[in-house]
């Protein structure tokens, strides 16, 4: 927590897990967020990329998704910025 906070929002259906809305990246801590918007944009990136190589048969399992946006955000802001921020993937069900 030292290294601040970003949570990972996003809205998913719960029929078939398609991707309503999101990801909306939020930071604590971590960044000043008007002179680090290429870096947030690039997480969101990373965060659709990471819902689109979570396997379909698990399209509605959320921790899944979770670990999966988490593991990836994760990496890439390490070696990034040699940080590790506490990641919160916050995922709403339509």
């Amino acid at each position: 927590a030292e290294d601040g906070m970003i949570v990972v929002a996003l809205s998913m259906s719960g029929e078939n897990g398609q991707l309503i809305s999101g990801p909306d990246i939020i930071t604590r801590g971590f960044v000043y967020v008007k002179e680090s918007e290429g870096l947030l944009e690039a997480l969101r990136q990373v965060a659709l990329e990471a819902l689109q190589h979570v396997d379909m048969r698990y399209s509605t399992d959320w921790s899944a998704i979770k670990g999966t946006i988490k593991s990836d955000l994760s990496g890439y802001l390490y070696k990034k910025t040699k940080r590790s921020p506490m990641i919160l993937p916050v995922i709403m069900e339509v």
